[in-house]
């Protein structure tokens, strides 16, 4: 049983987060969720009295710091945190500026680093809880001309690992959860950039991002949230350093 505690969602404002701190409010939960964006984030809120929102940016490691001391401070420790904030551009590598390399890593990888960092003492201390990172199929396969968003992904499937084999011995798991292509706003930015670079309409767009999944369709945020809600519950509680993909067999 999962109701009763304190979960933290990164990226809560759309998409993925939005489906992932639904869920576990409808479980009972209660969920802080966090993003850069007020009024994105005041949607969600709206949708049930279990979920709390506070503006936080992952790459400032101060307001990290902040976020968990007043949230913590108004609803208990932190049983749950889900790193799932992220961005993603598409540009040749021999393109690709050091500024957006960074930029890409400073939000996938630190972001997801800054957002568990201060969680784990505590859920040691306590010998419980559950971290899971929201990666993808790219931490798991190389993909062209998103070679920042690859290293980071790869990145943040071993920081897993790395924390996985750090926590096996105190009651505390560490996963990542890899979907593919998933439905949602980011989905349709990379529709969109494929359009504006190719001249491809829309739909070829949506076809050539769809077939790389043997399923031939894209991934629902609820599909994400379900294995989430699985990952911080009793039954999953030898599930650790799992990379776990959702991809319609596209990866494993």
């Amino acid at each position: 049983m999962i109701a009763g505690k304190h979960a933290l969602v990164t990226g809560g404002g759309s998409g993925v987060g939005r489906a992932i701190g639904l869920a576990l409010a409808e479980a009972g939960v209660e969920v802080t969720i966090c993003g850069r964006r007020e009024a994105e984030l005041a949607k969600v809120t709206g949708e049930s009295d279990r979920i709390f929102a506070m503006v936080a940016d992952v790459t400032d490691e101060a307001a990290m710091t902040g976020l968990y001391e007043t949230a913590q401070a108004a609803r208990g420790p932190f049983d749950i945190v889900v790193a799932n904030a992220g961005m993603a551009g598409s540009t040749p590598a021999h393109k690709t500026s050091l500024a957006d390399w960074q930029r890409t890593l400073d939000v996938n990888l630190t972001g997801a680093f800054l957002t568990v960092k201060p969680a784990l003492a505590g859920m040691a201390a306590r010998k419980a809880g559950r971290i899971v990172f929201i990666a993808s199929t790219a931490g798991l396969k190389g993909y062209a001309y998103v070679a920042p968003y690859v290293a980071a992904k790869h990145g943040v499937v071993g920081l897993m690992r790395a924390l996985a084999a750090e926590t096996a011995k105190s009651g505390v798991t560490v996963n990542a959860v890899c979907p593919g292509f998933v439905e949602t706003e980011m989905l349709e930015e990379s529709i969109q950039r494929i359009v504006e670079k190719t001249g491809r309409s829309s739909g070829e767009a949506r076809a050539s991002l769809a077939s790389t999944n043997p399923q031939g369709r894209f991934i629902q945020p609820v599909e994400v949230a379900a294995a989430v809600l699985w990952l911080c519950g009793d039954t999953a509680s030898s599930i650790t350093g799992q990379a776990i993909s959702i991809s319609g067999g596209e990866t494993w």
